[in-house]
């Protein structure tokens, strides 16, 4: 019999996998399962014989970069199967985007230094094929959770192999939610009789969003007009000096005038006194240097999501202007430490 290839597996390469649509809470009817939505790389996970492919949500090709999870997933004893997983690096009580991201690198002999130095784990919670070839994508996903429970016994204590939890109790889940913090972007909530239904957004999604109180260091206009566009947001760090984490940009239309006229009266350098806006990272485009600095008087409430690397990982959204808060009381140490939930921590290790 011919060994089998990732080419004629029933679940292509390429498959793009099932997505979540935002909604404002969990839902409240039954025949929900709940599940953890991890802050990693969403990854489809292919193994024939001696072949693994790793994609991920956008279909690009991740094996390289992570070979210590290749070479785990070569090391299991199931020859065949298609798994749906998000790979993360825990770093103590959390896990780090920062490291993923570093791993998205063009020199091999970097990649295998932080392959040992962080290595990533694989967190499972979805299979799409299992070990006799057998797609699974029309079979519901209570059969499909029993198939990844079985293959994930099988595999033992493999080391850097995760079993995501799920719960049916809406109220373990919001307890997750309230817990999540940095680590875990949400909740995803999956209909437990629901089949996989590949770029669909079938399943629901929840984020916890939270405030921060940030000093406005700087502003830039909208493209192709002289009115503001976004405002540069500030942090004070233990040592007074104020480092740009991050902008704003939901600013409408009826207050943009006004506040394009009080911006103009504060343009003063430096702006930011410690990191700014167009130094050298990873979020920097072609328009990071174009911003123009102000007095640092104005403060704002803005919502997040994730802080990544002392930056917010997204824009932020506008709630209020807070002419009551001193601007040296916004520092860095209102934000959420990055920690995992107490019943997780043990889950990553």
């Amino acid at each position: 019999m011919p060994l089998p290839s990732l080419a004629s597996l029933a679940v292509p390469i390429g498959l793009e996998p099932m997505e979540a649509r935002l909604v404002a809470e969990l839902p409240e009817e039954p025949g929900w399962q709940f599940e953890p939505k991890w802050d990693g790389f969403r990854c489809l996970v292919y193994r024939a014989g001696a072949e693994v492919d790793l994609r991920a949500k956008s279909g690009k090709p991740l094996a390289r970069y992570f070979p210590e999870v290749v070479a785990m997933l070569k090391g299991l004893p199931q020859t065949m199967f298609v798994i749906d997983g998000e790979l993360a690096i825990p770093v103590g009580d959390t896990l780090s985007f920062d490291a993923l991201q570093m791993r998205v690198h063009p020199a091999e002999s970097r990649i295998k230094k932080l392959a040992v130095e962080t290595p990533a784990s694989l967190i499972v919670f979805d299979m799409l094929l299992d070990a006799t070839g057998k797609s699974l994508l029309e079979m519901p996903l209570v059969k499909r959770r029993a198939a990844l429970e079985k293959f994930y016994k099988a595999a033992g204590e493999t080391k850097g192999l995760k079993l995501s939890p799920y719960t049916l109790d809406r109220d373990e889940a919001r307890l997750w939610l309230d817990g999540a913090r940095g680590s875990l972007d949400g909740v995803v909530a999956k209909r437990s009789d629901g089949a996989y239904l590949p770029g669909e957004r079938a399943m629901l999604k929840v984020k916890r969003l939270r405030s921060a109180d940030c000093v406005v260091g700087g502003f830039r206009y909208a493209a192709g007009s002289r009115e503001v566009g976004s405002l540069l947001l500030g942090l004070y760090d233990k040592d007074g000096k104020l480092d740009h984490v991050g902008f704003t940009s939901t600013i409408t239309d009826v207050e943009r005038p006004a506040l394009t006229k009080l911006l103009g009266t504060l343009i003063a350098p430096p702006g930011f006194t410690g990191n700014a806006p167009g130094g050298p990272s990873r979020w920097s485009t072609e328009r990071s240097g174009e911003w123009e600095p102000v007095k640092p008087v104005l403060v704002v409430e803005v919502r997040y999501d994730h802080v990544t690397g002392d930056r917010f990982r997204h824009g932020t959204k506008l709630i209020r202007f807070r002419p009551d808060k001193a601007p040296k009381q916004c520092t860095f140490d209102q934000l959420t430490p990055a920690t995992l939930p107490e019943n997780f921590n043990l889950l990553l290790k």
